[in-house]
């Protein structure tokens, strides 16, 4: 375990390559937000975690079973940093950040893809679009936590639309 880097791993090493030869710049491990990115840019409110498949669980119900000697301590190790990773990307989300997570073969088999998904978000957010989408998403999640006598989120919004027209 003493020999698991956290820091300047394979694949955060290559995807931050790519990612500055693309004219991307940013900060890593930053230090100053929850779940220390391994990639922030901080100019769009990007933080970016490249994940190692076994570590933060990819697959996690069919790959739970393979483990075979210190099964109880490896379940509930590897359970607990995912917890962690969900905790940290809705932390983050409440922060006004946005989170992309990639799995470590996923930079590997297609870093460029990964380059095209960064570059897409910060197209996004510099068009506004990437926030209203988060916003949209997190209606969706707490549209069931409005009680029935209180209007509905952006409702007064709409009013004030029809009225102006």
């Amino acid at each position: 375990m003493s020999r698991i880097r956290s820091n300047n791993t394979s694949i955060e090493v290559l995807l931050r390559k790519a990612l500055w030869h693309e004219g991307v710049r940013y900060r890593k491990n930053y230090g100053k937000l929850p779940g220390k990115p391994d990639i922030a840019i901080t100019k769009y409110k990007i933080a970016i975690f490249c994940d190692g498949e076994l570590w933060h669980g990819k697959d996690w119900e069919n790959r739970k079973a393979s483990f075979k000697t210190n099964r109880d301590y490896w379940v509930s190790k590897i359970e607990r940093n995912i917890a962690r990773d969900i905790a940290i990307d809705k932390k983050l989300g409440r922060m006004g950040w946005n989170v992309i997570r990639f799995w470590g073969g996923e930079i590997n088999k297609n870093l460029a893809d990964c380059v095209s998904e960064v570059k897409e978000a910060i197209y996004e957010i510099k068009h506004n679009f990437y926030r209203m989408e988060y916003d949209r998403q997190i209606y969706n999640e707490t549209d069931s936590l409005v009680a029935e006598d209180e209007p509905e989120y952006g409702s007064q919004d709409l009013r004030i639309n029809d009225e102006a027209e």
